[in-house]
């Protein structure tokens, strides 16, 4: 049985005071949202690669990062975590003292360049393939079969960026 022992503004009230708190909490979710790209973080699984050599600078290879189809996420704008075999100089290491900002894929693409020899001498080990995945993500890399053979010696990558221009690893 409904009671009626509350009063018309009394339940209008209660009413206004429910709506304010569902809109606080959806304030709170939107600030908390905000802070970030509003988007989820790219899992290596979230994208598709590939892989050109580019020759300025010395020459590098050009890693492009693509969400597959009906994925939005994005990219931190840092290095991604990759090697040309398991021998601790065949790791990547970031040419970018800090981090970049995010790039958003949504049907665009990430951009970083990756120099497989930092070094001024003839030394190196020759590779065909890259492992590599997101950053955070090393237990899922992705293999990539390399244009041409490299000469590995202390490699570097640039950070995720969204104008390929801006992936060029210079060394120096």
């Amino acid at each position: 049985m409904r009671s009626r022992f509350t009063t018309r503004s009394a339940r209008m009230t209660l009413a206004v005071l429910a709506a304010l708190a569902l809109g606080g909490a959806a304030t709170a979710t939107a600030t908390a949202d905000s802070s970030g790209s509003g988007t989820q973080a790219c899992a290596t699984s979230d994208l598709t690669f590939s892989v050109k050599t580019e020759t300025e600078a010395g020459g590098y290879y050009l890693i492009t990062a693509k969400a597959k189809p009906g994925i939005i996420c994005h990219l931190e704008g840092v290095s991604p975590s990759a090697s040309f075999g398991s021998h601790p100089n065949t790791g990547v290491s970031p040419a970018e003292q800090s981090a970049g900002d995010d790039v958003v894929l949504a049907g665009s693409a990430a951009y970083a360049g990756i120099n497989p020899k930092s070094t001024a001498d003839d030394n190196g080990v020759q590779f065909d393939q890259l492992h590599l995945s997101v950053a955070g993500d090393e237990e899922n890399s992705v293999t990539l079969q390399l244009p041409d053979t490299a000469t590995v010696d202390r490699p570097i990558a640039t950070n995720w960026h969204a104008d390929p221009a801006d992936a060029v690893p210079f060394i120096g």
